[in-house]
Order: C-alpha cells, then structure tokens, then sequence
C-alpha cells in the first residue's frame, strides 16, 4: 500500500515550492489514481473516501510533516570509512529539525553560510504509533511504513561545530517522499543516489549495521516517538557535494525515486 500526502491544486512560492494555500490531502495511491482518505492512516486501516485524482495530476507533497526527526549517523561501513570514523558499538543519532523538510520536485536552497553542502540518500522509518520502550522483535507493530529521504548536510559546518543540529537542519535540507510503502520489507533493497544523471551512491540496506528493527528498540529507549515521526536510518558511502543547478534523485527498490533540483538561496 502506498500512502501520500497531496495537493490537487498547484500552487507555488517564489523558489518553487509548495504555496501554503491548503493543507495536504490524504491519499491513496491506487495504480494511475490517487483515492482520498478520510483521515491520516495513523488510526487502523486507511478509509477511502469518495474524491479521486489522476496521479500525474496532483502535486505530491512530503509524506508526512513529523514531529521529530531522528536521524541516524555512521551506519554503513563503507560510509563509515570515507569519514575517517570508527564503527560504533551502538546507534549514533542526532534529531534534524522538523522545519527542513520538503517534497518531492521541491528546491533544494544551498545557504550563504555554507560552502560545502553534501547528498545523503536514505531509507526513512515512518511511526505509526505512539511508542517507548520497544524491543526489536515488536518493532514492526510500530511501523507504518517506509519513505526515502536526503539527508542534506552543511558538511563544512557540521565539522566545524561538532555537534549537528546547524549543519542538518537548514530549511529544504529534509527532502521525503514520494510517499510510505507499508509493505516493504527493508532487509535488504538497493538504494541509490544520482546527480545529473551519475551514480553517486549505490548500495544494498542489508549492508546496515544497525537495522530498522534495531533503531526502534534503541530509539525509544531513549524517546517516545509518535504517530508521523521520522527514523533516518543512516547513508551509504559516496556522499558527495551538490552545486547550484545539480538535480539529486534517490531511489529505494520498492519504493521508487525521490528527486530534487539546487539552487543557491537568494538574500
């Protein structure tokens, strides 16, 4: 099943994305359709509506507007070593503002105080329910499903402060989408990041040292995570900077691409 969030309307901003003339809609994607539903899927099976749309026809919005967003660092080895890091022993995670996040076909703004700013494609964890304390064998009863998301970085600003919050968390840094894929079984799927149509990042998830399951359990020891919150679960080797024009598409088998343009933020 394939879940979204949409606007039948277009509407743009003055860099290209969304207008904020209307909340989202609900969706369900059925083959060229996408069918309303009748209230966010958070609560039990999804509930058709009546109103439905051609697919090529609306303007897919982010598939969800967390709460939070947990993100995961250093989680494939290969990755781990072009950084010049040591494997952890447990789950390196960091939150990425809620603020950051934006849809598929929206601008990705490179920002003045950057001069580095790095692609990392990403499987995303979407929670269905409110959760804590969960150990890893119950930790799909708390799924909802899976998205893809770029986890845009200010890599010369995370190294200079250490910590990540400013790096990660600009506005446009968070692109998800297209929309969550309840079924997917995320042991193991290639993912694969391109730039102007070359293969930057192209890896299989089974290569995670820390799986989805895993995250959840280590996660909610720590936090309770709600309806709609966010898992990042960590990048592959190959990240790599973006320049102002690059279009950025990753892709999840099973899922399917999520693709962004650059631009540098005007002032």
């Amino acid at each position: 099943m394939r879940l979204l969030r949409f606007l039948p309307p277009l509407g743009y901003d003055s860099i290209g994305n969304h207008a904020p003339d209307g909340e989202p809609l609900w969706g369900l994607v059925e083959g060229e359709w996408v069918v309303c539903l009748d209230s966010p899927p958070f609560d039990g099976l999804p509930v058709p509506g009546k109103a439905r749309y051609p697919l090529r026809e609306v303007r897919i919005a982010a598939p969800v507007q967390p709460g939070k967003i947990v993100a995961v660092g250093m989680n494939y080895e290969g990755h781990i070593r072009e950084m010049g890091h040591d494997i952890p022993s447990e789950p390196l995670i960091f939150l990425k503002a809620p603020s950051a996040v934006i849809g598929p076909e929206d601008r990705i703004l490179l920002p003045p105080e950057s001069n580095r700013v790095d692609f990392e494609g990403e499987l995303a964890v979407v929670i269905g329910r409110r959760c804590r304390r969960v150990h890893r064998a119950a930790a799909d009863q708390y799924i909802l499903g899976y998205t893809i998301l770029n986890d845009v970085t200010a890599r010369d600003l995370q190294r200079k402060d250490v910590q990540f919050s400013r790096g990660k968390s600009f506005d446009t840094f968070c692109p998800m989408g297209p929309w969550i894929e309840t079924e997917l079984d995320p042991g193991d799927v290639r993912i694969t990041t391109v730039v102007n149509s070359e293969v930057r990042q192209d890896d299989q998830t089974s290569t995670m040292l820390f799986n989805p399951a895993i995250l959840v359990e280590f996660i909610t020891s720590v936090m309770t995570l709600m309806p709609g919150d966010v898992i990042a679960t960590g990048t592959p080797q190959g990240v790599g900077a973006l320049s102002d024009g690059d279009e950025v598409s990753v892709a999840v088998d099973g899922i399917g691409v999520l693709t962004n343009t650059v631009i540098k933020e005007s002032m």
